[in-house]
């Protein structure tokens, strides 16, 4: 295969699975890590694909994020693995707020045999999920309803969530960047997810690896609002030390 039809080939197998591993690339194409490492970085280069550690990923704007059933196929396995994980730290008959997003949604399936539970929620999605778990109470939040993947904002939500304290919010995230702020992109989306973090004894952060260094427009949070951080593979430089420096215990799904 020659360069520029693997380069062709290498782009169309991430335009179809929004996010892939070097080895798996290298494994699919039949080359060393070198000579995909080697592609990669043209392509990069380019301007055609960003890097992220260990993997890359179509490039992706500040202001938009991708589409909701293209982040339902992004990262699938890890984002399970990472839900698994956290599922099983939440002791039952405790409360939570579960925010809106595809790990959030993975970790309410991992949380039906659960006993318990009272959780609140401003995800359509996540509250369908719960509310076959016979021995969970679900509490939807007020507001406005996106069609596109059935998050609910808006000031009424932030006023709903001000009305109560939680042990723990499982909140989904967008990007970490480099600066250890927490990112996102729709402003009516973070107000909430700050409403849900002021009013949580505790905060879990959810975020697969292809979500470090990538950026977005809207500042959500501090590494340091945070006190437990759920991901698939280790963090890539510098983010151990930023997350040891705001006390952050991170978790790795196994």
């Amino acid at each position: 295969m020659s360069i520029k039809t693997r380069h062709a080939a290498l782009l169309d197998e991430v335009r179809a699975r929004g996010s892939v591993s070097v080895e798996a690339l290298a494994e699919q194409f039949g080359v060393t890590l070198q000579t995909v490492r080697r592609d990669v970085q043209q392509l990069a280069d380019a301007g055609l694909l960003t890097r992220f550690h260990g993997g890359v990923r179509l490039p992706s704007s500040t202001t938009e994020n991708i589409g909701y059933r293209q982040r339902q196929a992004l990262q699938a396995d890890e984002k399970s693995r990472i839900a698994r994980a956290v599922a099983e730290r939440v002791p039952h008959n405790c409360s939570l707020i579960l925010n809106i997003g595809t790990t959030t949604e993975a970790v309410a399936r991992e949380l039906m045999h659960h006993r318990g539970l009272r959780v609140i929620t401003n995800n359509l999605n996540v509250a369908a999920i719960l509310a076959d778990n016979a021995d969970c109470e679900v509490i939807i939040a007020g507001g406005v309803v996106r069609s596109r993947d059935h998050g609910i904002v808006g000031e009424a939500t932030v006023d709903f969530i001000r009305l109560f304290k939680v042990d723990i919010a499982l909140i989904g995230i967008s990007g970490i960047e480099a600066d250890g702020s927490l990112r996102d992109f729709d402003y009516r989306e973070v107000k909430v997810a700050r409403a849900i973090i002021e009013h949580a004894r505790q905060v879990w952060v959810l975020a697969d690896q292809s979500k470090f260094g990538r950026e977005a427009m809207v500042h959500q949070a501090r590494l340091d609002e945070v006190d437990m951080l759920f991901t698939d593979a280790p963090p890539p430089e510098p983010f151990p030390q930023l997350l040891a420096e705001a006390g952050v215990t991170c978790v790795v799904a196994p």
